[in-house]
């Protein structure tokens, strides 16, 4: 298997081996944690669903000569792990982009983020 994220807790378990087992406490249901989104960059964005702002993209190989950028003025529609879908303002075109293309956002108005608290 391999792991899009890394995740310092991982370890990848031997064929042939049991995963562990999990002990549910009398009352039916496992022990509560707290949740705690995790700031990857999809999560950002979908936390900003609907805020005006710049995407940019770069390419590998070129859209035109010499032009292997590309910026999408528009507000995020939806994100997921490893694309976003952005809405153009000006036209309403509609763009799915790969997360492996994107580069930064600016936006043009204070950023929603998670909890910054313990």
């Amino acid at each position: 298997m391999v792991q899009y994220y890394w995740y310092p807790g991982f370890q990848p378990q031997q064929p042939g081996t049991t995963p562990p087992q999990v002990t549910i406490p009398s009352g039916g249901r496992p022990p509560a944690t707290p949740f705690r989104e995790e700031s990857y960059i999809e999560n950002i964005l979908r936390l900003n669903r609907g805020k005006i702002g710049t995407f940019n993209f770069s390419f590998e190989n070129a859209l035109a000569a010499g032009k292997n950028t590309l910026a999408i003025r528009g507000m995020v529609e939806a994100a997921g792990r490893d694309h976003v879908i952005l809405s153009e303002s000006g036209t309403g075109d509609r763009f799915l982009m790969p997360m492996i293309y994107f580069d930064y956002a600016e936006f043009d108005e204070e950023l929603n983020y998670f909890n910054q608290q313990p």
